[in-house]
């Protein structure tokens, strides 16, 4: 039965072999840029339970742990947004180097930190390498991945902020068992371990060859692309899309090209923002909204304060809070290891809605144990302390299957080629700021409508975005990075969120080269050109 919703069937998909083998260059590619991803999920791991000890040993009220837990995401604002214009300068390559250089001080002076300024500074600096990290991992992940698995391949930057968020968890435990003074330093310092071992693997990894192109570097780029791409057809597609999308004639054919001047950074900003085409602003929308809702929805408030909602739930020694949260940290990587592989066989907007969902539910169902063990105080609520643990990993895992890895590759791969660095750093620094402020207000907002009563209001926002989604954002499963401009014109045109709003229509983004022509597949098998 064919999908009433107007977001379907909005044009022709992008092409490629049918199942083509899985490109391992691309993948290794992938792998390395993501790494950076690593930096901010320890740091948000690791400040859960080191927070509880840094709070003992310095003497600091909630209010002052609020704002060291929360401050990273607020200063990593300012890593977002210069992040575009430094990565459109130097590349992506070296800006990903740059970022594990800015984390690795930013880790150290935390492990060194003497007193609450000083480790203020030390968050302060280490937010700034998070901003960048958290900006280019997943621009240059999907300008490097072939159309066929960048769904895949793009996720991988939340695989790796849950593989951070699980290592600082277990660091959590691990040092645990020190002394008060050494335990929550070495937690922090240890950080720096993994902007070395990033800074030094970035250099097996090629250039984006869409930073190439735009650089005039054609040769360059063809290398890269003949490797990363399932075929040489489609790497000359690639190429092809790529010189057009920059304002490069087609007739250029040398190693190296002049460059349009409007393409090296001139104008972006008024285009992106001051004169944005319709499908520009829907675009600009898509992507800062679906940033806003991953975190205004409250998962860093879980990832974050899982000791304190464990506490509240009936859980009183240290050792298994910490504990408890490992199993968070746990759940979060098994389920977005398991959504890496449906992404591309299943589609954006199914995982999405669907994930959305499920945290509706389960925050609401949270809400309710914790609500009812704040009315027993002097009671041990067995079935309430259940259902709260339980809905926390269900929570967790809702948000690991859809929500968290789709917010990375849709917004990694809407924006036009111009725009796409400068739009990446806005929607990144929408995320930043909107999970900075959910951190520096949770304890206050429990205190004052109850621990309950925020995770209902959490569950209210979730359903607001759940709307948002399926109103406004169009499948983009199997199109090129190319085609996203003509994909929200058309969306606008039809009058609804995108193509492929349920999941029923079966895209299998087949394709034939026929005497340098190219001819698509839809989803009922007829050609489309």
């Amino acid at each position: 039965m064919a999908d009433s919703n107007p977001a379907k069937d909005v044009g022709p998909v992008s092409v490629f072999p049918k199942k083509p083998k899985r490109n391992k260059y691309a993948l290794g590619c992938t792998v390395l840029a993501s790494m950076s991803s690593v930096l901010l999920g320890y740091d948000v791991g690791v400040m859960s339970g080191a927070s509880i000890f840094i709070q003992k040993d310095l003497k600091l009220s909630d209010t002052k742990i609020e704002v060291l837990t929360g401050i990273l995401n607020v200063n990593s604002l300012i890593g977002s947004c210069a992040a575009g214009r430094t990565s459109d300068w130097i590349g992506r390559k070296r800006t990903i180097v740059f970022a594990a250089v800015i984390f690795f001080v930013g880790a150290l002076m935390m492990g060194f930190a003497t007193n609450y300024a000083f480790l203020m500074a030390g968050r302060f600096v280490a937010g700034i390498g998070v901003g960048y990290a958290l900006m280019i991992a997943p621009v240059y992940t999907a300008e490097v991945s072939p159309a066929s698995t960048r769904g895949f391949l793009t996720s991988f930057p939340e695989v790796f902020i849950n593989v951070g968020i699980l290592f600082g968890y277990v660091s959590n435990f691990a040092f645990s068992h020190f002394s008060l003074h050494l335990g929550w330093r070495l937690m922090l310092g240890i950080g720096a371990i993994p902007s070395v071992l990033l800074a030094f693997g970035v250099l097996a990894m090629p250039e984006s060859p869409r930073w190439l192109i735009m650089q005039g570097r054609l040769g360059d780029a063809m290398k890269v692309l003949n490797k990363t791409s399932d075929s040489p057809e489609e790497a000359q597609l690639r190429l092809a899309e790529i010189k057009e999308a920059a304002g490069i004639p087609e007739n250029c054919t040398d190693d190296v090209v002049p460059v349009p001047k409007l393409n090296k950074g001139e104008g972006v900003w008024k285009e992106l923002l001051l004169r944005p085409t319709p499908a520009v602003r829907r675009i600009l929308i898509a992507g800062v909204g679906i940033h806003f809702f991953q975190q205004l929805s409250g998962i860093d408030v879980v990832v974050l304060y899982s000791p304190r909602i464990f506490r509240k739930a009936g859980l009183r020694r240290d050792n298994d809070l910490l504990g408890a949260t490992v199993a968070v940290g746990f759940t979060k990587t098994c389920f977005i290891l398991i959504a890496t592989f449906l992404l591309d066989k299943v589609g954006r907007r199914p995982l999405l809605l669907s994930s959305v969902a499920g945290m509706v539910f389960s925050l609401a169902m949270l809400a309710v144990g914790l609500t009812v063990i704040d009315r027993h105080p002097d009671e041990r609520v067995v079935w309430a302390i259940a259902l709260s643990v339980l809905m926390v990993l269900a929570f967790v895992s809702s948000f690991s299957i859809g929500l968290g890895p789709v917010t990375w590759v849709y917004s990694s791969e809407i924006f036009p080629l111009k725009l796409r660095a400068q739009g990446t750093s806005l929607a990144v620094a929408a995320n930043r700021v909107t999970s900075g402020v959910v951190a520096m207000t949770f304890l206050s907002l429990s205190k004052a409508i109850t621990i309950g009563g925020s995770f209902f209001l959490y569950s209210g926002i979730a359903t607001v975005a759940w709307v948002f989604f399926y109103t406004f954002l169009p499948e983009t499963r199997g199109r090129t990075l190319e085609d996203m401009e003509c994909l929200f014109k058309r969306s606008m045109l039809k009058g609804g969120g995108g193509g492929g709003g349920g999941g029923d229509e079966k895209v299998d983004g087949q394709v034939q080269l026929v005497n340098g022509g190219v001819t698509a597949t839809n989803g009922h098998g007829h050609a489309q050109v």
